[in-house]
Order: structure tokens, then C-alpha cells, then sequence
């Protein structure tokens, strides 16, 4: 945790680009958001030039890096994050709509989209005041699915499922929720990307999607770039299912007791720990949580042991969804 008493600083807009050599800057659109980018973001939808809710900039930052042994620091304040890891390079978050990249020596963008994809844009997107899950999202006929687990759980294989099923990507990975209305909570659209494991993606084959080139050996997973089956569309978040693995498919309900750490536990800012949320985030997160908790169903999914199965947890999201939508 950074001390209160230390400031963090960059000065990433003074001088020329990270390796002396002028960078394009590209717009995209995701999170429902306009972001101008020195870095090349292919995995988000293209933008025509505009007024950006979000810059992400290359250059120099004056904070510490860390070490191979220390291989990562994270230090947080209320107006600014900064995330550094040995291998991929520092990432600071600043008033919730900049992000300045100095990427270590010999990274190019597709590293650097991994983390500012994932947890960087995680918090930027928790200090615009969403609540954000570590958890993939389908739209199904008008309903918001979301599904959350611990690592290896088939968040993402499920969702792919659910694609080739005939519905459509809401986001991968980070969860974006607007609680504008509490009791009314808002799935925000991501990007048209989901990633897979080998064995997964072999068994799951999705149509209209780019295979995107291995980032790094040590990263597992293949991101497939969909064109088409994506929601652009904010859809209310219907359910929400904690996945583990069992012998059948299965949905049973989670009591409020039960339903609110679940979704502490998968919110994506608590895998930073407390020093993430300071001063009043703590207690907005909670709220957030809670109304979460209160508002939607939030439901353990037991998905059949194997890929030839998955047929069977499709099968059973689809009318669970159903008959919530005839619920409301």
C-alpha cells in the first residue's frame, strides 16, 4: 500500500513517445466509452475520431519499477493507480480517465493490451464509479447472464458455449455494472472478444471469429476476435451464476447470506486487496455489492465434468433465463 504522504507523478505527456519514435494515436469504443489510444488496440471496435473519455498515452513515468525478484508493484490513491510488472512495464491511472504506459524494454502492444484490457481497465472503469466482476457476460433474448468462478471454472468456456448457441458477447473477463438505478443494474458492453483455453476452443468452434496470435508463451489462453455476435446494447443483468464443476447440470438459488460474499469475492477489485479501495470507495463498493445481491439472481451453476457436455448447462441457463424474463 502506498503512504498517504508519498505522491504519485508522471510525466508521461512531456516527453517523445516510449523509444523516441511518434506513435499513431487510434480511437476505439468500449464500456460505452470513446478512448484515444498510442497503443494499438485491435481486440475494441474502431471509432471515428472524437472527444475521448479515456487517453492512454506512451512515455515516461517517474515512479519506481519493480525488480525481477519484486516482479510487481501496485500502489493506489483515490485519484491515481499505478501497476507495474517486471516483464510487461507501468501502467498509471489518473482522475479515471488517463492512462500513461512506459512498457518495458522490447514489449509490444498486443503484451501490453493484456493487462491494460484486464485489470487496468478494471480499475479505471471501478473509479468511474461501476461495479466491476472478474466474470464473462452473455445477452440471451433480452437478458443479462453473468458467470463467475474461481479460476478453471468455465466462465469463459460457458459463455462460448452460449455464443455458439445463438447468443450474443457482452464482455469477457472484466464486468462492467452501471448502478445508476440500484435496483435496476445495467450490463455495459465491453469488446467482441472472449479468450480460451486450447481444449476449450478446439470442442467450441465459434463462427466469425479471428484467431488473434499467441501473446506470450507463459499466456495459456487464445483470443478469438468475434465479428458479429456481440451486443453493443446495455441489457439488464438478469442472473448471475457461480460455477463449479459437478456430475449434472444444475441451477440452485443462493441465499442473500450466501450471494453477497460470492460477489465480493468476484469483484474485480478485491484481487488487489484493501489498499485498492481507499477513502470512500470501500463503502460504495458495499453498496454496490449489496444492490447487486438484492436485485438479481444469483445462482450456483454445476457444469458437467467435459467439453461434450456443455450442451447440458447451455440448455439450462437458456430456460432459467426464460423463466426469469417472465418473472419481471
Amino acid at each position: 500500500m502506498m503512504p498517504r504522504n508519498q505522491p504519485l507523478a508522471t510525466s508521461a505527456g512531456d516527453p517523445p513517445p516510449h523509444g523516441g519514435m511518434m506513435r499513431e494515436q487510434r480511437y476505439y469504443q468500449a464500456y460505452g466509452l470513446t478512448i484515444a489510444s498510442d497503443v494499438a488496440l485491435p481486440e475494441l471496435e474502431p471509432a471515428e475520431p472524437a472527444a475521448a473519455d479515456i487517453l492512454i498515452a506512451i512515455g515516461t513515468i517517474d515512479m519506481p519499477k519493480p525488480s525481477s525478484e519484486a516482479a510487481t508493484i501496485f500502489r493506489f490513491e483515490s485519484d491515481r493507480q499505478y501497476l507495474a510488472w517486471h516483464a510487461v512495464g507501468a501502467f498509471l491511472i489518473s482522475d479515471a480517465s488517463r492512462i500513461d504506459i512506459e512498457p518495458a524494454p522490447g514489449v509490444d502492444d498486443a503484451l501490453l493490451a493484456f493487462p491494460l484490457l484486464g485489470p487496468v481497465m478494471a480499475l479505471l472503469l471501478h473509479q468511474r464509479g461501476l461495479l466491476v466482476l472478474h466474470a464473462s457476460a452473455i445477452a440471451v433474448a433480452g437478458s443479462g447472464a453473468i458467470f463467475m468462478g474461481d479460476k478453471g471454472a468455465g466462465k469463459s468456456t460457458t459463455a462460448s458455449a452460449l455464443i455458439r448457441a445463438g447468443h450474443e458477447l457482452l464482455t469477457d473477463d472484466v464486468v462492467a455494472l452501471d448502478l445508476a438505478r440500484p435496483d435496476a443494474p445495467m450490463i455495459v458492453p465491453g469488446f467482441p472478444q472472449i479468450k480460451l483455453a486450447a481444449d476449450a476452443a478446439a470442442a467450441i468452434s465459434l463462427d466469425q471469429a479471428e484467431l488473434r496470435p499467441q501473446v506470450h508463451p507463459a499466456i495459456e489462453k487464445v483470443q478469438h476476435r468475434l465479428h458479429g455476435a456481440f451486443s453493443g446494447c446495455m441489457v439488464p443483468a438478469t442472473g448471475i451464476y457461480v460455477l463449479e464443476r459437478g456430475t449434472k447440470a444444475a441451477i440452485t438459488p443462493l441465499p442473500g447470506i450466501a450471494a453477497l460474499p460470492a460477489i465480493i469475492k468476484f469483484s474485480y477489485v478485491t484481487r488487489f486487496g484493501r489498499a485498492a479501495l481507499s477513502d470512500d470507495f470501500a463503502a460504495l463498493h458495499l453498496r454496490q455489492c449489496s444492490a447487486i445481491a438484492n436485485h438479481v439472481g444469483v445462482f450456483r451453476l454445476e457444469v458437467p465434468t467435459g467439453l461434450d457436455r456443455i450442451g447440458e448447462a447451455v440448455a439450462l441457463i437458456e430456460s432459467d433465463l426464460a423463466a426469469s424474463f417472465r418473472q419481471r
